[in-house]
């Protein structure tokens, strides 16, 4: 009966180190690039008007200095944003 102790405290130690988190490794498409903005970097630096000729994935949005857009998060929404000066400065995943 003495030993009773001992043994609910290590019964309770090994079920909590059974409830260690396990670093997952993220798929590729939740690694940033689910919307494949890596394909559309050469973008970057061109004038807004090269989007007008392009075919995007439904859903895209081309994003001004002055547009509202929603704070909802989609991973696999492609965003590419131009600035005032009409060239565009980013091209990414949200």
């Amino acid at each position: 009966m003495r030993h009773l102790p001992i043994l609910l405290a290590l019964t309770g130690t090994a079920i909590l180190a059974a409830c260690d988190p396990v670093p997952v490794t993220p798929k590729p498409d939740e690694a940033g690039d689910a919307c494949r903005a890596s394909a559309y970097q050469g973008l970057i630096g061109q004038p807004r008007a090269v989007l007008d000729q392009m075919n995007f994935p439904i859903g895209t949005r081309q994003i001004g200095p002055d547009d509202a857009v929603t704070a909802d998060f989609q991973a696999k929404r492609l965003n590419i944003e131009y600035g005032a000066s009409g060239r565009i400065e980013k091209v990414s995943c949200y």
